[in-house]
């Protein structure tokens, strides 16, 4: 298993990154508050990760903290719950918000995230609230983060289309995401600072 890349990041398209790791690439996929906090391309970045293997694909998915990465496995045991889908949970709500919404049986707000029905987020309160009593020293944030200045990207398409492609990676529907980026985005942001202003108006 592959449980740490430490290297370069030799590119980044919401939601996967290319990491240099001696010459060999490797691509990993990786929760948008995660992709916040990335260095600049060319710059050394190092991520905790997870490897799954399938029939079809071998797939790692990265994380800037032990606890990103525990809640993640954490998810994934849920029922119903597979890792895409635990990307965009992670990607709408930072971990703390996500346990923060658990201990408070906030339905509303698991609803909202790109994939989770009623039933789903019913059994991940139900599912989750035991396994998060090992969560329960994290510093609880209940407010959204705010866009905050992105690190320089190689742009090969728009801004707005790299937000659309990420959105509807994470699970949004194409319509859905390019109503929400009609509204929020502006002259000058970067996809990273759309994705993150679609993300919180869609919660």
């Amino acid at each position: 298993m592959i449980g740490r890349l430490q290297g370069i990041l030799a590119a980044k398209q919401p939601p996967e990154l290319l990491i240099d790791v001696q010459g060999v690439g490797y691509e990993v996929q990786v929760p948008m508050t995660c992709f916040y906090d990335l260095p600049e391309i060319g710059k050394p970045v190092t991520l905790w990760t997870h490897f799954v293997v399938r029939e079809d694909a071998q797939l790692l998915f990265g994380f800037n903290t032990l606890d990103e990465r525990a809640l993640f496995r954490q998810l994934i045991k849920a029922q119903g719950v597979g890792p895409k889908m635990a990307l965009g949970i992670l990607s709408s709500l930072s971990a703390q918000q996500f346990i923060h919404s658990v201990q408070q049986g906030d339905l509303t707000t698991l609803v909202k995230i790109p994939g989770v029905g009623k039933k789903t987020a019913e059994r991940l309160l139900v599912e989750m609230r035991d396994r998060l009593k090992d969560f329960a020293g994290a510093q609880v944030d209940t407010g959204l983060p705010g866009v905050a200045a992105a690190a320089p990207v190689a742009v090969v398409v728009s801004a707005r289309d790299e937000a659309l492609s990420a959105l509807v990676a994470l699970g949004y529907k194409d319509a859905v995401a390019q109503n929400t980026l009609k509204k929020v985005a502006a002259d000058g942001m970067s996809a990273e600072e759309m994705i993150r202003a679609a993300l919180k108006s869609m919660l």
